[in-house]
């Protein structure tokens, strides 16, 4: 069972994050999906969880209502809607392996591709975070273990990622910036995978809040092309 519910008082990626992590915790709730423009929840329920139950899972600044009009099963092609939005990953993906190949393709070296490609991965998606910085903390650490013990360090990642690609692009203290990819991405990682294997439908952060991007399959995938990457150089 469905419903769409109008929220008030989210202003920001971040907020709609939080209003997505509160009502996944009611319980009876399987599946939450918070849009910032509609400003509206589609609520999947195992069984009829009432308007006030999910009013007193969301904190002060946000307000729910009911939609007169319920959303039925057809309405939500989930695997459809999940490779549209993941358009944009793919396509990203695409560009940065074209660059490190046009990058070294005259004096052809796989170490030197893998470190180009790693680089501008962290600078691009590190990019996509800084449109958000306020945002992006709270979608992070949704499924990051360490971003939710210390939340500082969800404001610290983006900045993070940046000095990694500069690091690699640079080719500057490369072992350090392999074993800091291996140790940040091995805990997103576990993050992610725990997420997937809980079939929790949450944001991923990977490109901040400016895209609505779900966690799936490929956000692993995303996330173990780096450290296979980073693995190989090291060892």
């Amino acid at each position: 069972m469905k419903h769409r519910y109008t929220i008030n008082g989210m202003t920001c990626g971040g907020c709609a994050s939080a209003v997505q992590e509160q009502l996944s915790k009611v319980e009876g709730v399987q599946q939450v999906e918070v849009s910032l423009e509609k400003a509206e929840a589609v609520v999947s329920m195992e069984h009829h969880v009432p308007l006030r139950e999910l009013r007193n899972a969301l904190s002060d600044k946000y307000s729910i209502s009911a939609k007169t009009e319920e959303v039925a099963q057809m309405d939500l092609p989930v695997q459809q809607t999940k490779w549209k939005q993941l358009k944009p990953l793919f396509l990203i993906f695409g560009y940065l392996f074209a660059a490190a190949f046009l990058l070294n393709y005259k004096n052809w070296s796989y170490s030197s591709a893998m470190l180009d490609f790693m680089g501008l991965f962290y600078v691009v998606f590190s990019f996509f975070k800084f449109l958000d910085l306020k945002g992006f903390p709270e979608s992070f650490r949704m499924y990051d273990p360490l971003a939710k013990v210390v939340p500082l360090y969800g404001w610290i990642y983006p900045f993070l990622e940046l000095a990694l690609g500069l690091l690699f692009l640079m080719r500057f203290q490369i072992e350090l910036a392999l074993i800091v990819t291996v140790v940040i991405l091995g805990i997103t990682t576990f993050g992610v995978t725990k997420s997937l294997l809980d079939k929790k439908s949450i944001r991923c952060a990977c490109l901040g809040t400016a895209l609505n991007l779900p966690m799936t399959e490929a956000t692993f995938i995303e996330n173990a092309i780096m450290l296979v990457m980073a693995l190989i150089m090291l060892f």
